[in-house]
């Protein structure tokens, strides 16, 4: 059952959550782009072919949105138009519910509900295309909040990254939204939010990988929270 929640006020503590790794375990758009590759073995033929020279641009910061471009273009060859995309992403999420189900941080949804029950206005900004985070909030975990995310639309007969909501284009998206109050507090698990992070008057890292704790010490705030909301395999102080 969807929970209800009084409208936030007009002058409400904006409280931004990153997607991936804070409210999910895991790489939501990468899961998607698999199901789509994985539709069809020419699909998965093509990624293969493609992974020595996509995957290095996906792990470079400069070239990330190219990489990323190259596997959702595989995954979503002949699809006509945003509107078919996202129904093949609701039909995804429908599909994939007690799976998705079980990633997202109990945690993690506790604090986004604290949160929405104090009346701030809470929203989702992620790298992942904002209908998968909106359809999982939705179909999952019976959230509705704004989403900003990664804008596809259609290239060379399929689809790829127009505008990839990551690092300082996740504030500039944010602010385009209409969200240009200062931000209240932030979540998020990745050094590529260190933008988000810094804008905000209360950063938390939640569920960062091992090696960039020292870096986010060294480059936030001290006494900056950074906490483990239950993802496997990430660092942080156990959520109390």
């Amino acid at each position: 059952m969807t929970s209800t929640y009084r409208p936030p006020r007009d002058d409400a503590p904006l409280v931004v959550f990153d997607f991936d790794h804070t409210l999910y375990d895991g790489d939501s758009g990468s899961h998607l782009f698999k199901w789509l590759i994985e539709r069809a073995w020419w699909r998965v033929l093509l990624a293969l072919l493609v992974a020595p020279v996509a995957g290095p641009l996906v792990a470079w910061l400069p070239t990330r949105r190219a990489g990323i471009s190259v596997f959702v273009w595989i995954g979503t060859l002949g699809v006509r138009g945003r509107a078919a995309l996202d129904a093949l992403i609701d039909r995804y999420v429908i599909e994939h519910t007690e799976a998705i189900k079980a990633r997202l941080l109990p945690v993690a949804l506790d604090v986004f509900h604290q949160h929405r029950e104090r009346g701030d206005r809470v929203v989702v900004a992620t790298g992942a295309p904002p209908e998968l985070a909106r359809a999982i909030l939705a179909f999952v975990a019976h959230e509705d909040v704004p989403v900003i995310g990664t804008l596809l639309g259609p290239k060379l007969g399929g689809m790829g990254a127009l505008r990839h909501c990551h690092h300082a284009m996740k504030m500039t998206m944010l602010r385009a939204a209409g969200f240009a109050q200062p931000i209240e507090e932030a979540y998020s698990d990745s050094s590529a939010d260190l933008p988000l992070l810094h804008a905000a008057r209360k950063p938390v890292v939640v569920n960062p990988k091992p090696a960039r704790v020292v870096m986010f010490r060294r480059v936030l705030p001290p006494g900056t929270p950074i906490l483990n909301w239950g993802c496997p395999g990430r660092a942080g102080d156990p959520a109390r």
